[in-house]
């Protein structure tokens, strides 16, 4: 671990220099101990792929103080498990056709069929990382390497909300419609953020997205639900303790 010191009200701890579940579940033991320590002067923990952010009030303290107080680099990462089900978020997409605009394109870089890239993409569970980019923004590991694909050469001024992609070595989704470079293969019904539910995000870092293939009827059934205010949104989440 790596510890620097960005400026007075920024402190970053650096884990190994990649980007796997191991690392990241060391980041997530981390951040909960940081967490319990409950430091006033820290106001914010913001964990990522390998790394973790902590902004600092420094009319309470100082970035080298809360270093020595935390010793974040005495606790035993290998030997700490974070004791909690593996959460997954079944996600239902429709594939393809105006919901999957480049599944014919991702199919044919790869010389799949796009039942083939369907199933593939379906079969993971995706560790969330992080959330970024926009609010509810998944940050996906786990893609099939059949599936890494570059990004578009001339991104999209705008993407429908719910639209799932794919852009090198990873998956997502759009929460809200927006401008991007990715391959659209899908897009799911689900509003997956809203600001005016609690939770606003249905998942968080650490949780696992499924996605699963649904009809245009299927589709359009979901829509009408959420729009009649009665989907059941927490029968998409499963609990397991295999991981």
């Amino acid at each position: 671990m790596e510890t620097k010191i960005l400026n007075e009200q920024t402190i970053i701890y650096y884990f190994q220099n990649e980007i796997n579940p191991e690392i990241f579940q060391h980041v997530q033991v981390a951040t909960e101990y940081i967490k319990q320590q409950d430091i006033p002067a820290i106001l914010e923990v913001i964990p990522s792929y390998r790394a973790i952010m902590l902004t600092i009030d420094i009319t309470k303290d100082k970035p080298q103080n809360i270093i020595n107080q935390l010793q974040l680099d005495t606790l035993n990462l290998n030997n700490t498990e974070v004791n909690q089900p593996k959460r997954i978020i079944n996600i239902p997409v429709c594939y393809g056709g105006d919901y999957g605009p480049d599944l014919e394109e991702v199919a044919a870089v790869h010389n799949l069929s796009t039942t083939q890239v369907i199933d593939l993409h379906t079969k993971e569970d995706y560790l969330i990382y992080l959330l970024g980019f926009m609010p509810g923004f998944p940050f996906l590991g786990g893609l099939s390497s059949q599936l890494h694909t570059p990004r578009r050469s001339e991104p999209r001024t705008q993407i429908p909300a719910g639209s799932v992609g794919i852009a090198n070595n990873q998956t997502g989704l759009y929460p809200k419609s927006s401008p991007g470079g990715w391959q659209i293969i899908g897009q799911t019904p689900i509003e997956v953020f809203n600001i005016e539910r609690q939770p606003m995000c249905l998942y968080q870092p650490g949780d696992y997205i499924h996605f699963y293939s649904i009809t245009t009827e299927e589709f359009q059934h979901i829509v009408e639900q959420q729009s009649a205010g009665n989907y059941n949104y927490e029968g998409l989440v499963t609990l397991t303790d295999e991981y």
